[in-house]
């Protein structure tokens, strides 16, 4: 709140409304976030089951007790409830209410570091696929083709109207991902999913020849740490496969947002100390 106290300054006015939007469009765009975030732990949840998106209305897995609109209040549902069903009081999955914040708090980071640019459209998109895709990799161990059919197209086009520098990077991206996984597959004799394969294809199309390599890097730092972390306290068993869809999606976030950062970072303080 603006409290006056003699006379304002231009400059004051100015940064008083830019602080004024800014608060507005990072609050709309969480608040956006959260529900898009209910509909996308739908679609995860749903695609993978052949089921429609549309209907049935979401009920309770266990007693089948449709859920009101009350009921569907992304996270404060699950607060006001305290995490258990109105009906049969059995306990409601957390994915619902953490993939409806992570999509919120990233929807609201999104248009804090881009703005109102065009990159903002991309980076929406990219996350609502992620946010997909890992919902449905963590309940059934698989990315599905229907999902990533539908976000193609929509990464093609934006590349075409939003491009990179270099043009062609997206299309070196794309053949990068897609042909390194594709390479780690055929090595380790399916030691890699074919979405996997398709999802990293995805990635270079919107990250680039360069921050896909990063990305693919960044995926499997985090599958290792989070892989010997689980066998440590056993919530992960030896030998046993684990979904690997998070991790590529937080190696991408990271990557997208912090990429080209972290490539300078470690040119200035490693590679010129050897060069």
């Amino acid at each position: 709140m603006l409290i006056l106290k003699g006379k304002i300054t231009q400059t004051e006015l100015s940064c008083f409304i830019k602080d004024e939007n800014m608060l507005f469009f990072l609050s709309y765009l969480f608040v956006i976030g959260l529900i898009f975030g209910s509909f996308f732990n739908l679609v995860g949840l749903r695609i993978p089951e052949n089921l429609s998106i549309v209907k049935p209305r979401s009920a309770c897995p266990n007693c089948n007790h449709q859920l009101t609109a009350v009921e569907l209040i992304p996270v404060i549902s699950f607060l006001i409830q305290r995490g258990k069903c109105k009906n049969c009081s059995s306990k409601i999955s957390p994915i619902y209410p953490t993939f409806e914040l992570i999509t919120g708090i990233l929807f609201a980071f999104s248009f804090y570091y881009f703005g109102l640019t065009t990159e903002l459209i991309v980076s929406l998109t990219l996350i609502s696929m992620l946010i997909i895709i890992v919902v449905s990799d963590i309940k059934y161990m698989l990315i599905p083709d229907k999902v990533l059919l539908f976000f193609t197209p929509l990464f093609i086009m934006e590349r075409i109207l939003i491009p990179l520098d270099p043009w062609w990077s997206p299309i070196l991206g794309a053949t990068i991902g897609f042909c390194l996984l594709l390479l780690i597959a055929i090595v380790s004799r399916g030691g890699m999913g074919g979405g996997d394969i398709k999802l990293f294809a995805i990635l270079g199309l919107v990250l680039g020849w360069k921050l896909v390599l990063l990305a693919f890097f960044m995926s499997t730092l985090f599958g290792s740490i989070f892989g010997i972390i689980g066998l440590l306290i056993k919530k992960v068993e030896r030998g046993k496969p684990m979904p690997f869809g998070p991790y590529i999606a937080l190696g991408a976030i990271v990557t997208y947002f912090w990429g080209e950062t972290l490539i300078t970072w470690y040119s200035t303080n490693f590679l010129s100390t050897l060069f």
